[in-house]
């Protein structure tokens, strides 16, 4: 999967929407926008990425993940403090 789009500068855009703002802020945005569309793109544009959204996608593994749900009438269930502390005792 391959994703184009028009990934012009938003320069133009952001003027003709917020003539009122300073332009540093302006820039500012307008880099936080850019950085973000890049982002996006790569992201989109990564295998590994591509074939994890298609895995989480696939109606299968919705079920499976429902299934790996806390059920409130298992008595087993683990507390969140508990959880943390085998986290932590597992990462040393």
């Amino acid at each position: 999967m391959h994703i184009t789009g028009n990934v012009t500068s938003t320069a133009g855009n952001l003027q003709a929407r917020a003539p009122s703002a300073s332009s540093a802020e302006s820039a500012r945005i307008r880099s936080d926008v850019d950085a973000a569309r890049t982002t996006a793109l790569s992201a989109l544009n990564n295998d590994r990425f591509r074939v994890m959204l298609e895995q989480i996608s696939d109606p299968r593994a919705s079920g499976a993940l429902m299934a790996m749900g806390a059920d409130s009438n298992n008595s087993a269930a683990t507390d969140l403090n508990t959880a943390l502390s085998r986290y932590a005792e597992n990462s040393e």
